[in-house]
Formats: structure tokens, sequence, C-alpha cells
């Protein structure tokens, strides 16, 4: 990473996340920049690949979160261990957390830890990877209630810890300009949200293979849920005209659309249920697809569409996937509004009765990738904020 003044001045960054998601992408650059004081996760030490950050930096407190990932927990136990996975892990953290001038943490599971940070003169940094959690569990609960599935919404306790860290930090992250319109509907301060895109390893992303040229083939990547549009995409698919179409689902499936994708792979053939798929082979489905489809109803920023990018793969994604700060609408793919089946279809329509226009997103999404600078970019932008915090 290049940092362009004293790197003496760099404050010690200490984060936490409870799972692994882009905190260990950013966790690596601030290693890389000399700015790591340690990073916190509940995930086990062996699931972890951890690249360059010294084992000494990492701590782990998998004995709740563990048996919940692993699926050991009954459905009715679910949502309360949930809960005091959480609980837990910030308790586990706030004890343990080493010397820092920033503590960043993922939020559901860091107000204690921000507290103690706090105490200590630190500075407390909120990391927030989706919406406001108030809308993301209205959008969650209308999304639910249109299509008459039941939905228990997000836990009481879980929406008041995280706003309690929105109200106590210093400042908050956010990687969308969809998510910081959330908090400021929700009445956060706009001066306190920074906004900074998430990244994309372009060295396991990459084009590998070329999509078959009489055929249409379509891609999701992703938990197939309600939160990501899967109805909406079911239907598109249906009213796309192509003599050789197919829809291949990367991901697993959630219990509430089991039925519903029966039905639909029962109407409809070419329809591959790939499961799990490890990122190794990912780009190898992403660089065959002629697009990625996601029109998700609430999402931060997915990653999915800047890995699909980076196969030559364009994208053709709702507002509410933080689309609009990866790519421009009809240049390396197409925005479409959330819960909008008629333009989601004449978008998929539209590459199916244009090759050429195919092609041209394809160059256009490989080399827009290329320009947003990667996790690198990602890391000086969130250690710019870091910092400007510790010298304030």
């Amino acid at each position: 990473m290049e940092i362009h003044e004293d790197d003496s001045k760099l404050p010690r960054v200490a984060l936490s996340t409870i799972g692994t998601f882009h905190s260990f992408d950013l966790a690596r650059q601030l290693e890389l920049a000399g700015a790591l004081a340690g990073i916190h996760t509940a995930y086990p030490r062996f699931k972890l690949r951890p690249g360059r950050i010294p084992a000494g930096k990492i701590h782990t407190f998998p004995w709740l979160h563990g048996p919940y990932m692993a699926g050991w927990i009954p459905g009715p136990m679910r949502k309360e261990w949930e809960y005091w996975d959480r609980v837990a892990f910030d308790a586990h953290t706030a004890s343990t957390l080493p010397d820092c001038d920033v503590f960043c943490g993922l939020s559901g599971s860091a107000l204690q830890t921000g507290r103690v940070a706090r105490r200590r003169g630190s500075r407390h940094v909120c990391d927030r990877g989706s919406t406001h959690i108030r809308k993301q569990d209205s959008l969650l609960r209308e999304e639910h209630e249109r299509w008459g599935i039941a939905f228990g919404g997000i836990d009481p306790r879980i929406i008041a810890r995280e706003e309690g860290e929105y109200a106590e930090a210093d400042a908050i992250l956010v990687p969308s300009a969809f998510v910081r319109r959330s908090f400021i509907e929700c009445g956060i301060d706009a001066g306190k949200l920074h906004l900074v895109p998430y990244g994309v390893d372009l060295t396991q992303f990459s084009r590998v293979a070329e999509p078959r040229t009489s055929t249409l083939d379509l891609l999701f990547v992703g938990a197939l849920s309600l939160r990501k549009g899967a109805h909406y995409l079911f239907e598109a698919y249906e009213r796309v005209v192509h003599p050789a179409k197919s829809l291949t689902f990367a991901g697993t499936v959630s219990q509430a659309l089991a039925g519903a994708l029966r039905d639909f792979a029962g109407r409809n053939a070419n329809i591959r249920l790939l499961g799990h798929v490890p990122q190794s082979e990912l780009k190898g489905i992403m660089s065959r697809s002629h697009a990625l489809v996601l029109p998700s109803i609430e999402e931060g920023l997915a990653l999915v569409q800047a890995q699909a990018m980076a196969c030559g793969c364009p994208v053709i994604a709702s507002r509410n996937t933080g689309a609009e700060d990866l790519f421009t609408h009809g240049v390396e793919g197409f925005i479409v509004p959330p819960r909008d089946t008629d333009a989601l279809a004449a978008a998929i329509q539209g590459l199916a009765d244009n090759p050429e226009l195919r092609a041209r997103m394809a160059a256009a999404a490989e080399q827009r990738v290329a320009n947003l600078g990667g996790w690198a970019l990602y890391g000086q932008r969130a250690l710019q904020v870091f910092r400007h915090l510790y010298r304030g």
C-alpha cells in the first residue's frame, strides 16, 4: 500500500468481525501499511485464510459462533443463540482489545468494545455492511408480507445494539450510496458517514473462458432468498425469449424458497443448482456466463458484482445492491429498480437480442474493475478515515 504521508503518524487500528467478510481484506491492507494492531473474529482459526496477517494478531472466539455455523443449533433456538453469540463475542473482544488508536468493529457485535475503546481515549468506527438496520428490517418485512411468507423480523435486541453503535461511534463506514441514503433517511447525520466501497481480488477473479455464442447463459450467485429478489428473477427469466436459455444458481437456498424454486425448476428446462461453489471455481462459471443477474431487495455492496465484472461478465442488478458505486447503467451492465420484473426482464432480453452489446459490456466491465483499484484502494480510503479521526 502506498502511503503519501509520514508513516510514523499512522494510527494503530484494531478490527473486529463476527465472521470474515471484508474485514480480513481490510486487515491485510492495514498490515501492509504497518497500521494493524490486531483483528478479532468469531470464526474458528482453522477456517481462516489470513494471508500475510501474523498469527499473533488474529484473536478468535469461536465457542458460540462455531456451532451456529455448523448448523448444530435447532431452528427454535437459532434466534436466541445468534443474539448471545454477538454479545459474548463483543464481551470477549472488549476484554482482550489490544492497544490501539482506532477501533473499527463490524456492526452488531461491537457495542461494548466501542465503549471500552472510547474510555481508553481511542476512536470508535462502526463498520456497517448493509442498510441501516431499521431500514433493513422494514424492507425484509415488506417483502415477506408481499409473498405471504412468515417473518419474525430482526431481533429487537440486535436492532437496539446496532443503533447504540451508530449513536456512540465517532464515524460510520458504509460501502455504497444506497446504504448511505438509508442512514440519512433514518436520521443519521451525513457528516458521520464515510463512503468506502469494497474492492475485488483481481488475482482470484479474471476472464478465463468465453460464453457460448448460441446460448443465453445467466448466473445468480449468493444465498437464494427473498432478500436477494428471487421471485423477481423467476418471473423475469420466464418472460425472456431465447431458444437456448439457461439459469445457474451458485449458492445455498433458503428454506422459505425451497418450494418456489422446485416449482420454478419444474416449469423450466436448463435450471442448474450448484449449491455452494468455492471462490476458486467461480471465475470459470462467471467467465462462461452471459450475465450475472442480482435483483436484490436489500444489500450493502454485493461483492459478486465486481467479481463477475473482472471475469468479463456484465451485471444486471437492482439499485439496492450498491451497483451504482461499481458501474454505469448501459455501459458495463444494467441497473434496474428493485421489485420491477418488467425492467429486469427487459434488461435480460436486451442482452439476449444484442450479442454485440453484450461483448461491449463485457470488455467495459473488465476495464472498469481494473480501474477500481481493488482492495488496496479500499484499504487506503479506510485508512484515510482512521487517520483523520486519529488526528482530529
